[in-house]
């Protein structure tokens, strides 16, 4: 299974809105026969590549039967843009399918278990589960709370400032964090700033420094209006910026609307106002902090205080950055 995770995740943003789902084909001694996963939106799913990848074989066995399927996600039981899969694998004789989570697409929703049951195959489901469901979160998080997953990010100077004291753009990380930071704009499907940032930044929004799918750009812009020359209004990268008036929206209608337009995370990159706000609202499902350690503003723009419930999971570095992933303690994420 840890297998088909990590050949799940090759599927990438391309997959959206679909999920990422991994399939391994092994013999009864556990050797790896074949390998899929879903590689596009729209494209075979994983399991088809899977046995596809199997049929290819020069050695290739007359049926599944006796081999062990695990798959990262429940095999769709509906016509979709592809044919279910679960009737693939009854059809190719399956008799063992491990599954690390159920789907919880009510297109879904436990009819492709129920179908392999009921042709003989033997099920398991729940190995790695954690894993399937933190892989999969912007998915699942559509699913079952129809609203994006939220992603907030900042970064702070050593002594926990987001600007100096004149309140100006100050540059904080280093060229390749902000690489990083571009690739992260690729892996959401949207990116969340406040009217602040646009008047004070005039940032582009884009991922331009990583090959991937430029995110929807988003702003909250208050009632005054945006400046008609400001960067995101360019929309040769992406599509035209949705913006919410934040004196009259609240956090969750904006985070409602953009799941009615299809958009399953967003990355709010707004400055202090925003990002506290978000905090205030309790709109949070991960935190991701860059520090400069070799920078000390000594005044200016307070960072935002991490929550309570703000669990450490990650920390890398890039030369003087330091980054810190967080999410919920609680087990409000962990059921994501």
């Amino acid at each position: 299974m840890r297998r088909a995770l990590a050949v799940a995740a090759l599927g990438g943003p391309a997959t959206r809105p679909n999920p990422q789902v991994g399939c391994v084909i092994a013999a009864p001694s556990g050797t790896i026969l074949a390998e899929g996963w879903h590689q596009r939106y729209g494209g075979p799913h994983a399991e088809v590549n899977a046995v596809n990848a199997l049929l290819a074989r020069p050695d290739a066995p007359p049926s599944l039967a006796g081999l062990r399927v695990f798959v990262t996600l429940e095999p769709c039981a509906h016509h979709g843009k592809t044919p279910p899969c679960a009737e693939l694998l009854i059809r190719h004789g399956a008799t063992e399918v491990v599954v690390a989570t159920p789907d919880p697409n009510p297109l879904v929703g436990g009819q492709g278990i129920a179908r392999l049951r009921a042709a003989g195959c033997a099920v398991a489901v729940g190995l790695l589960a954690d894993e399937a469901r933190w892989l999969n979160r912007r998915f699942l998080c559509a699913q079952l709370y129809a609203r994006p997953w939220v992603v907030l990010k900042w970064a702070q100077s050593a002594d926990g400032f987001l600007a100096d004291a004149s309140g100006a753009a100050t540059p904080i990380t280093t060229e390749a964090t902000r690489r990083l930071v571009h690739r992260w704009r690729t892996e959401e499907a949207a990116i969340l700033v406040g009217a602040g940032t646009v008047r004070a930044d005039n940032p582009r929004l884009d991922a331009r420094h990583w090959p991937g799918p430029a995110p929807q750009r988003v702003v909250l812009s208050g009632a005054q209006p945006l400046p008609t020359a400001a960067r995101i209004y360019a929309h040769g990268d992406g599509a035209p910026p949705l913006l919410y008036d934040s004196a009259t929206t609240l956090l969750s209608h904006c985070l409602a609307d953009l799941h009615a337009r299809g958009l399953q995370s967003v990355l709010v990159e707004g400055g202090a106002a925003v990002l506290n706000g978000f905090l205030q609202a309790d709109s949070w499902d991960e935190i991701r902090v860059l520090t400069n350690q070799s920078l000390r503003l000594g005044a200016g723009v307070a960072a935002p205080r991490l929550p309570a419930e703000a669990q450490p999971f990650e920390r890398t570095r890039i030369g003087p950055d330091a980054i810190a992933y967080y999410r919920r303690s609680t087990s409000r994420t962990a059921a994501r």
